[in-house]
């Protein structure tokens, strides 16, 4: 079998054989695509719980019920294809709004630019420590955090500046 694991016609014909009845097959069609988002979704919901309980384990736990009730909404909001559209739409005005913060507000493209991966998967963690913070949480995290934040910010205006005068 692992000869043929790669042999397109052999895997349809193995999977096929488990599934010759028409209305079987339609079930199938209409089923396995939510399985598929809910996996999806769950593996990604557990690689970013992972990852944010290496970087801050109380903060993840906090944010852990955040988490389920994302998932299960997506779960939900993926039952009906009016709520994927609205979804959808939601999703890309909450990109422009980010964009326009950056743009109007930061005068600073978003970190995105810099390192996609890193600020998808943390912006999530982020913003629930933000929240956290505004609520008194890990407050010596976050004035280390805001001095080097402050650092790094003064480093990227000196270098801006620097490649102004240079042009």
């Amino acid at each position: 079998m692992a000869s043929n694991l790669l042999n397109v016609e052999k895997q349809l014909v193995f999977y096929g054989a488990y599934h010759t009845n028409k209305v079987n097959i339609r079930i199938h069609m209409l089923c396995v695509p939510y399985f598929d988002m809910l996996n999806w979704a769950t593996v990604q919901a557990a690689v970013y719980l992972g990852y944010f309980f290496l970087l801050l384990p109380t903060g993840a736990l906090l944010y852990t019920p955040q988490m389920i009730a994302s998932l299960l909404s997506a779960t939900v909001v993926a039952r009906d294809f009016k709520n994927v559209q609205y979804a959808f739409v939601l999703h890309v005005a909450s990109w422009l709004a980010q964009f326009y913060g950056h743009g109007v507000h930061e005068h600073r493209a978003p970190a995105l630019l810099d390192n996609l991966i890193g600020a998808v998967v943390l912006a999530p963690f982020f913003v629930h420590l933000e929240l956290l913070f505004e609520f008194g949480y890990f407050s010596t995290l976050y004035k280390a955090m805001k001095n080097d934040i402050g650092v790094e910010v003064a480093k990227i205006r000196r270098a801006n500046a620097a490649a102004k005068r240079s042009n």
